[in-house]
């Protein structure tokens, strides 16, 4: 039988850590150990960190981005085409658009995609929302970057239905052959995507 081997503040803190994406009950113990044994340079800038994000973190009410200004920093930026809206399921997409610089574009975040399974239907999404920025002067073009999931996908397919009479080209974004990929290790339907949305050499 095993017992606790801390504290309950310490088990507490690695209950807490074990709840974050991709930390196991390990991987929590080895975090909250390494936190502890530095406290005055890790754990004391991680508290006050936190605090703030807890008081000045907000949801961007334009396009759904977390910052802790709002609107946020990418829809106040002059430099970005309001003409291109990028749709993505969650801010963690957008994030990683923007680490890609993938474009100069401004973001709307659904908040997931839909998901009968999981009861999430077109209410739980801020579609309605997009459809109302798709239909706005300056707007041209919206760009699908959604997952290439049978979610993703039908999410894609409804939003596109929902937009056929607002003035703008829809556009998704290419499914295929990854940079540096060699076919002999693409499955089936990466290869089938590929060869059907082939391009121009």
């Amino acid at each position: 039988m095993s017992g606790s081997v801390a504290g309950p503040e310490i088990e507490r803190l690695i209950q807490l850590l074990a709840r974050l994406p991709g930390l196991g009950p390990r991987s929590a113990r080895r975090a909250a150990l390494h936190l502890i044994k530095k406290r005055e340079a890790l754990m004391a800038p991680l508290t006050t960190a936190l605090q703030v994000a807890i008081e000045k973190i907000e949801v961007c009410h334009t396009c759904g981005n977390i910052d802790t200004q709002n609107p946020c920093t990418i829809c106040t930026d002059p430099r970005r085409d309001p003409s291109i809206i990028v749709v993505v399921a969650d801010v963690a997409d957008l994030w990683a658009l923007e680490r890609a610089h993938a474009t100069q574009g401004r973001y709307h975040v659904l908040g997931a995609t839909l998901s009968p399974l999981d009861g999430i239907g077109p209410q739980d999404l801020t579609i309605d929302a997009l459809v109302t920025r798709a239909r706005e002067p300056q707007v041209s073009e919206i760009i699908l970057a959604l997952n290439a999931t049978v979610d993703g996908q039908t999410t894609a397919h409804y939003i596109t239905d929902m937009l056929q009479d607002a003035d703008v080209k829809v556009t998704r974004l290419a499914h295929g052959v990854p940079v540096g990929g060699e076919l002999d290790y693409l499955d089936e339907g990466t290869l089938s995507a590929a060869m059907r949305q082939r391009t121009l050499f």
